[in-house]
């Protein structure tokens, strides 16, 4: 399945597609925090890393099979 996830955080997603068993061809995450970048890198290091969702194009991307979302979270973060 190829996935989109826009504001990824960490990845919360693809985890609990990992954890439900859904195959995954496929992970686009678009995200700009670059802490949860990094444990999306450590712990999925195939993931398509896109940047800032307002440059997300997805006449670049593709087909996606999935499109799924965080909920930006500014307000509940250390910043």
């Amino acid at each position: 399945m190829i996935t989109l996830s826009l504001f990824d955080g960490m990845s919360a997603n693809q985890q609990a597609l990992k954890e439900l068993g859904v195959p995954v061809t496929r992970y686009y995450a678009s995200e700009i925090c670059p802490y949860a970048m990094q444990i999306t890198a450590k712990n999925f290091p195939d993931t398509i890393q896109l940047g800032d969702v307002c440059n997300v194009s997805v006449a670049d991307i593709g087909h996606v099979d999935l499109i799924v979302a965080g909920s930006p979270c500014q307000d509940l973060s250390f910043a």
